[in-house]
């Protein structure tokens, strides 16, 4: 389906306003990302005082280009920014970026400027993510008019007022080797803000979750209607900056939006489905576990362990989210006696202890599937493992519960079966808690979807 956003996100040619030979400076890092992403199609450096840039040929000006341009990325002094909107609007530009800062972000005479740059794309058909953003990268085009450069393909589309903040949620996806979806640093929200891109990613078939980082909204009615309609077909995360007044202060200073009230937010995402999460940390999970495992029909879950403290840490997460961990019952306690060494301990947490290896993860987790007790499981390795990527991957294709996994230790081996892990689609989660915080988003969705049916 054509949206007015696919020339952001898929053009068919970019103009870089700003490109740089100089290599540090923005206009070289960006122009050197979309080359390095594997962009193939036609692209224009535009710079007055250079012949070709990064083996590119290079234009006076957008008038110079011959050819249509789809998008431009604009990376030049905020005072000029008018003119080459102007110019934009004559050849036609379907798509801007505005990385430039100095707009709304920097004070009275800013937020002019910005009225003024806004106005002319409204006019001239123009869709405008920024000024003062990180750019735009779509990893399924081989387009990163970004930074840092992520190639990694993935299910997660990552919404950010920070280009910051969202940098890190594509880092640490690449490094587990998970990868994104899209990538927007929205910015000061001149044009394109949140809804409009939560409206594009949900038709979206690369995008499995959409997870954003909001400072602030200036739609709550809009707010409101798209964010209902589309918890029905894909999981919404949403981590709120400026939640104290100290906080509300600083979004003013950093992208010039109103934090407005945090209940008024956070009544706002109950009723909609938006799953709120606390810090990058459950951002990060929640979007990983939300985007690979299936939802849980109901709270219980069983614990299976090789380490008796992580079972510790896990329980006391369990409770503080509402997480059950009912007592195994007679059959499954009968089955496992006869299955398993009697130094195992047969409860809930399930310690299999410090010999444990995977067929003896996989003893139990294959009865424990069967029994109805039980709507998901937190599998814990406390040591290498081998063989426990292969255990999992099998047992996933058994049933719909979901196994969510944590790997203690940060040894190569480990290390190694995460990465194995995550390749496969199973998210690994570092830490006990980490692993019961985004068990919890998968449940909240769940019952969300159950109590409102379509």
């Amino acid at each position: 389906m054509s949206s007015s956003l696919d020339a952001i996100f898929d053009p068919k040619s970019i103009a870089i306003v700003g490109a740089s030979r100089e290599e540090g400076k923005t206009g070289n890092v960006v122009m050197k990302n979309i080359i390095d992403a594997g962009y193939s199609k036609a692209l224009f450096p535009i710079n007055p005082k250079a012949d070709e840039i990064l083996g590119v040929k290079a234009y006076p000006s957008l008038d110079a280009v011959p050819d249509p341009i789809d998008l431009a990325v604009i990376i030049v002094p905020s005072k000029f920014v008018p003119s080459v909107m102007e110019q934009c609007a004559k050849k036609n530009v379907r798509g801007i970026i505005i990385i430039s800062g100095g707009f709304a972000e920097a004070g009275k005479e800013g937020e002019e400027l910005q009225r003024y740059v806004i106005d002319i794309a409204k006019r001239s058909g123009m869709r405008l993510v920024g000024p003062n953003c990180q750019g735009v990268n779509n990893p399924h085009s081989n387009m990163c008019a970004s930074w840092p450069l992520i190639r990694e393909k993935g299910p997660i589309a990552i919404i950010s007022q920070s280009g910051t903040v969202g940098a890190t949620i594509e880092c640490w996806a690449k490094d587990d080797g998970i990868g994104i979806s899209k990538f927007v640093a929205l910015g000061n929200k001149g044009d394109v803000n949140e809804l409009d891109l939560i409206e594009y990613f949900v038709e979206d078939p690369s995008s499995r979750v959409i997870s954003v980082y909001l400072e602030g909204v200036s739609d709550g009615k809009r707010f409101m209607d798209i964010a209902r309609k589309s918890v029905r077909k894909k999981p919404i995360l949403m981590i709120k900056g400026g939640r104290t007044e100290a906080g509300a202060r600083a979004v003013m200073s950093h992208t010039r939006s109103l934090a407005g009230n945090d209940k008024i937010f956070s009544a706002a995402f109950r009723q909609t489905g938006v799953i709120r999460v606390d810090n990058l940390e459950e951002f990060y999970d929640a979007s990983k576990a939300l985007s690979y495992l299936q939802l849980p029909k109901g709270r219980r879950a069983l614990i299976v362990t090789s380490s008796g403290g992580s079972a510790i840490l896990a329980t006391d997460a369990c409770e503080s989210e509402g997480i059950k961990l009912p007592s195994l019952d007679n059959d499954l306690f009968q089955q496992l006696s006869q299955s398993i060494p009697p130094r195992c301990i047969l409860k809930n947490p399930l310690d299999l202890t410090g010999d444990a290896d995977s067929p003896r993860y996989e003893t139990v987790l294959k009865e424990a599937i069967k029994n109805p007790s039980y709507d998901a499981f937190i599998t814990i390795f406390g040591d290498p493992i081998p063989g426990a990527t292969e255990m999992i991957q099998n047992l996933r294709k058994t049933t719909e519960k979901p196994i969510i996994v944590v790997y203690l230790g940060g040894g190569d081996v480990e290390k190694e079966e995460s990465m194995k892990m995550h390749r496969l689609g199973i998210p690994v989660f570092r830490t006990p808690e980490r692993a019961v915080k985004a068990l919890s988003c998968l449940i909240r969705y769940g019952e969300f979807l159950r109590q409102n049916p379509f």
